[in-house]
């Protein structure tokens, strides 16, 4: 029980600060964090899992090229609104709607099934972040929470059956545009930070369903 809520805290953490990365521009405190002991730890954790170690590896590279580059903070406020403000000719922008939505505009479909997930578990949008529901950050947020409220089961079935949702969630609601939108980055971010950081997240959700599904 103990290895399970452990496991789970850590999945939840890491959804969280993808969703962070994702969710607004870095500031000076957060990239100083980025190049901290902590998340340096953290790193090395990650990379432990066979599957993470060459991701970790170029989101590493990243923050090393972050570190020689002259108003690092300010270039890369400029390259998330490059990439996940502008258009779709341009950049990456982070909704699913603009990839798997039927008329190409945000707040389509997946906008609205965003928000009846939210709604089915009370999961509520921060109040801070006033973007649509199918945002990427809102539904890595989202998964976070899903995943510790396996924790708060007391049954095992229960809590199988929380797991069995978290599952759903990623195939229903993010890997069918995650691909899309990991292209779209790799195709448009000259520097490189923000497409290591996709490439990371992409081979953890998929490392995630695949832990999912006991594989």
């Amino acid at each position: 029980m103990q290895e399970f809520i452990a496991i789970n805290e850590q999945r939840a953490e890491f959804y969280w600060w993808m969703s962070s990365l994702f969710a607004t521009e870095l500031t000076q405190q957060d990239l100083d964090n980025y190049h901290g002991g902590d998340m340096d730890n953290y790193y090395s954790v990650l990379a432990m899992t066979e599957e993470l170690k060459a991701p970790i590896a170029e989101f590493r590279d990243a923050l090393s090229k972050l570190k020689l580059r002259e108003d690092a903070q300010l270039e890369l406020s400029a390259d998330f609104c490059g990439l996940f403000l502008s258009t779709p000719k341009s950049g990456a922008l982070p909704y699913a709607s603009m990839y798997i939505g039927t008329t190409g505009l945000l707040n389509d479909k997946p906008a609205q099934e965003m928000a009846a997930w939210m709604n089915q578990y009370g999961i509520a949008q921060r109040k801070d972040f006033n973007e649509p529901f199918d945002h990427l950050a809102v539904q890595l947020d989202f998964m976070g929470n899903l995943v510790i409220l396996a924790n708060k089961e007391e049954s095992e079935e229960k809590q199988e059956a929380m797991m069995q949702e978290q599952l759903r969630f990623l195939d229903t609601m993010l890997v069918p545009w995650l691909g899309h939108f990991q292209k779209s980055v790799n195709d448009f971010d000259r520097f490189g930070f923000y497409k290591a950081a996709a490439n990371l997240l992409a081979a953890f959700v998929a490392l995630d369903v695949a832990f999912l599904k006991g594989e």
